[in-house]
């Protein structure tokens, strides 16, 4: 079976379905098992960045292996922590809960528009159709079904809150984001299934000290899920990887904490 280079498991089936009458499952798991893993997922513990109106999270020990001979912590913390999934009922009640994502859309090809540059010269930077324009021009238009990554290198200021958060002495935040008109292309035009980013929210820092969510209200309200608090997209290349996103059945859940993992060739 030649190697696959696909953007999703699908493609590498069918990109091979004419050596072959039929690939199986066990040929699919080889040609993924012979790429790298690269987490995508910052561990979670109290005190790590979160969004400004969430509370600390607190663990508890319930029983020890020296005193019960097993340990069971207890976690408080809120859906939105640490790299978490944000599903559409999260900002639109009747929409998908956490237990409604399909499984089907946690596996993906996964895209990854860096601006790491950009951002680090202007913090407050919004992410452009010149930006997507650009990716398509080197590896042609974005696949549909993809998970779209916004590349900012912002989780490299983990796990400092302050710094991610970037408040200056007026209280304004400055981080990047999100535009409504990529968002527009690549949901409505494009049939991306997921997006996600490195920050805290969706909408830029300028806009959330206002409390603008509109951009995260707009993608939920499509029906379709993001990711959050993402990390090591520098690790990843723009094209040709998959990404599996995987989360707790949280029965009618407004969120919950992800572990994000990308397969790269």
């Amino acid at each position: 079976m030649a190697a696959c280079g696909a953007a999703a498991l699908a493609a590498c089936v069918d990109a091979n379905a004419a050596d072959r009458p039929a690939a199986s499952l066990d040929d699919a798991l080889a040609v993924i098992q012979s790429h790298r893993f690269i987490d995508l997922t910052h561990a979670f513990a109290p005190g790590i960045p979160h969004w400004k109106g969430a509370p600390n999270e607190s663990v508890k020990t319930l029983y020890t292996v020296e005193k019960d001979g097993f340990r069971i912590n207890e976690y408080c913390h809120i859906g939105q922590w640490g790299t978490h999934v944000d599903p559409p009922a999260h900002f639109h009640d009747g929409l998908h809960t956490v237990d409604q994502i399909d499984p089907k859309d946690m596996l993906m090809p996964l895209v990854v528009i860096d601006v790491h540059e950009k951002a680090a010269k202007n913090p407050d930077y919004i992410l452009s159709l010149d930006d997507i324009h650009s990716w398509e021009q080197r590896h042609g238009r974005i696949p549909h079904g993809a998970f779209v990554a916004m590349r900012t290198d912002w989780s490299k200021r983990w796990p400092d809150d302050g710094a991610l958060a970037n408040k200056d002495a007026a209280g304004v935040f400055h981080y990047p984001g999100w535009s409504m008109p990529v968002l527009k292309l690549l949901y409505e035009e494009r049939g991306i299934t997921a997006s996600g980013h490195e920050t805290t929210d969706t909408d830029p820092g300028l806009a959330t000290t206002k409390d603008d969510y509109s951009l995260e209200s707009y993608i939920l309200g499509t029906n379709h899920y993001q990711i959050e608090l993402l990390a090591n997209l520098d690790q990843v290349p723009e094209s040709g990887a998959l990404v599996w996103i995987t989360f707790p059945k949280v029965e009618n859940g407004s969120g919950f904490p992800a572990r994000v993992i990308a397969v790269v060739p």
